[in-house]
């Protein structure tokens, strides 16, 4: 099986996102009550799913070694980013999983989808990220690659508020 294309395995777990890499933190905070919709969107796909991202899965739920490939795009435009999950987390306080990219995906690094809530009972979804470009049209991209990530961590948040919001 191919290997993880990046060091720091597990870095978005803790939130510590290693120097010298592109970082990604987005954070939404999500209705009052939605701490088990949002959390169970996050680890069975649905909120990827949801977004429009395709996903093939070796699991119906994220769990550290679960193969997955998000797919954006259509037909032969769709673009692959195979990763692994390297951790998850689901302890009634916190939900949500890691996954890091494997060969083949546009870039090297860690993507993290979080649902937690703080000492309040607020409830929060944070998207963590660190990467750098590992294709060519990924640094041909420059500046313009850094915007979709963080357009995608948007896109994801405002997409699980709509989810939890149709479940209230």
């Amino acid at each position: 099986m191919p290997a993880l294309t990046y060091p720091h395995v597990g870095a978005t777990r803790a939130g510590d996102l290693p120097a010298g890499w592109r970082h990604v933190r987005h954070r939404v905070r999500l209705p009052e009550g939605a701490f088990d919709a949002a959390g169970e969107a996050v680890l069975s796909w649905h909120l990827h799913r949801a977004a429009g991202i395709r996903i093939d899965a070796s699991a119906d739920r994220a769990a550290p070694g679960v193969r997955v490939v998000s797919g954006l795009g259509v037909g032969p435009l769709r673009l692959a980013a195979p990763c692994e999950v390297v951790w998850a987390v689901d302890d009634g306080s916190r939900a949500g999983f890691g996954y890091g990219t494997l060969p083949g995906h546009p870039a090297r690094g860690e993507e993290a989808f979080l649902v937690g809530r703080d000492g309040s009972g607020e409830v929060w979804f944070e998207v963590r990220a660190f990467s750098r470009p590992d294709r060519w049209f990924m640094r041909a991209a420059g500046p313009a690659g850094r915007v979709f990530q963080h357009a995608y961590a948007w896109w994801l948040g405002r997409t699980l508020r709509r989810l939890c919001a149709r479940r209230g």
